[in-house]
């Protein structure tokens, strides 16, 4: 999966960009999805008296709505945005208002504003490139509705597969964060390829979806099972070792 994120104000003019970026996506032949990131806090899709409402007020966290259309499943909480993307299997995964994933950003700000810019901007778009043109504290300025591929270029030059985001206390093999580590590579002065997680050697699948393990917690896990199997008949050093085991008591 690939991850980008277009940020900016309400009238900033992003929604328009991502749309006609996802349009741009679909017919180049890559699956699409979209997360929107609702600042407006009262939003909610349930409403009170409802039926799902009444699901969730006798306790149920998770409540789906199915129709012949459409199905809604509904958490409780704020989700972690990793956690949301852990449901999505398309190719692209459009990102609207979304900050704290750690992917690549662009920017959207009306004409008269001052665009947002962090470590992770690879680009200056939205109603700011309708009277702006060349580069923005040397950022590109884009107009994702008359270079709508001219962007799309873009994204798909600067977007790796989906990065992890994990804090420096668990993982900085690196020598920094994640952020940084991204930004780094944004910039041409790193490759993904050298990401720690990236190139691990022991991995943990639950329930079909990998987890992303910390080096630290891979070498927890690889040395247990080879205290264990370093003892058995068969063993070989440096062969490929697969252990599979049903939690069936719900730990």
């Amino acid at each position: 999966m690939r991850a980008f994120s277009i940020v900016g104000l309400t009238g900033s003019g992003k929604t328009s960009v991502i749309e006609k970026v996802i349009a741009a996506l679909k017919e180049r032949g890559f699956s699409v999805g979209s997360v929107k990131e609702i600042h407006y806090e009262a939003f909610k899709i349930d409403t009170e008296g409802k039926n799902t409402w009444r699901h969730r007020q006798a306790g149920a966290t998770t409540v789906t709505a199915r129709a012949h259309y459409e199905t809604d499943i509904m958490y409780t909480g704020h989700l972690d945005i990793y956690e949301v993307l852990s449901h999505y299997k398309e190719e692209f995964v459009a990102l609207e208002g979304v900050r704290d994933a750690n992917v690549p950003q662009i920017s959207c700000c009306k004409e008269d504003e001052e665009p947002e810019i962090t470590p992770l901007t690879i680009a200056i778009s939205g109603r700011f490139a309708n009277n702006h043109t060349g580069f923005y504290k040397g950022l590109p300025i884009i107009n994702g509705i008359t270079e709508t591929e001219r962007l799309v270029e873009l994204i798909l030059e600067k977007s790796p597969a989906l990065m992890p985001d994990v804090g420096p206390e668990c993982c900085s093999v690196c020598g920094t964060d994640c952020k940084s580590f991204l930004a780094k590579c944004l910039k041409g002065e790193e490759s993904p390829e050298n990401c720690a997680l990236k190139g691990k050697k022991v991995s943990l699948i639950i329930g079909g979806k990998e987890i992303a393990m910390v080096p630290f917690v891979q070498n927890i896990l690889k040395n247990a099972v080879l205290g264990v199997v370093k003892e058995l008949k068969g063993y070989k050093k440096g062969g490929d070792i697969r252990v599979e085991f049903i939690d069936d008591e719900g730990i």
